[in-house]
């Protein structure tokens, strides 16, 4: 029986294409990038510029969702580019290691001010709002992706590297979960 595919949904955090002034470019090559990787692409949306604007369609995506939720934009330092004080706005807990790996993949990376967190069952990662940019930094992380989604419920994913007990905090092990 085949693996169950990890579900995806994408984020484009745009004035422009909300007003329609501009194409939703990088949301479809990252759902088109998804969905060759294996992923089940679920959900697009659209939302514009602005703390409570993104804030609020993270947690409309978050809600009884288990899985990975990707921005596009608004991660930059234009005066509307305020994806990350969003997505902080929401998350329970930071995941700091996977956006310093994304902003490493080339020096226009390290201007990004994308951030990575949890919210309820749900991992949530700023990327870029241009089409190159989104693919190259989820490229970064993409290989742990899958494990990172599967802990986010009872820590039911065994490590990757066969220790602790993959049975999360119902183990019997001390110290599990």
């Amino acid at each position: 029986m085949p693996e169950p595919r990890l579900s995806v949904k994408v984020v484009t955090v745009s004035d422009g294409v909300i007003a329609g002034t501009r194409s939703d470019t990088s949301g479809q090559v990252l759902a088109d990038y998804f969905g060759e990787a294996g992923w089940n692409v679920v959900e697009r949306m659209v939302t514009e510029d602005g703390i409570e604007p993104v804030a609020a369609t993270l947690r409309r995506a978050a809600a009884d969702f288990h899985g990975l939720i990707v921005t596009t934009g608004g991660t930059g330092f234009g005066p509307r580019d305020r994806t990350p004080e969003g997505t902080i706005a929401v998350i329970d807990r930071a995941a700091p290691g996977l956006a310093e790996a994304m902003r490493l993949v080339n020096p226009l990376g390290r201007l990004s001010r994308g951030v990575a967190g949890t919210l309820d069952n749900a991992l949530i990662v700023n990327t870029p709002g241009s089409s190159k940019g989104c693919v190259e930094t989820i490229g970064a992380v993409i290989d742990v992706l899958p494990h990172a989604v599967a802990l986010l419920v009872d820590n039911y994913d065994p490590h990757p590297s066969n220790e602790g007990s993959g049975q999360g905090h119902h183990g019997s092990q001390p110290g599990s979960g």
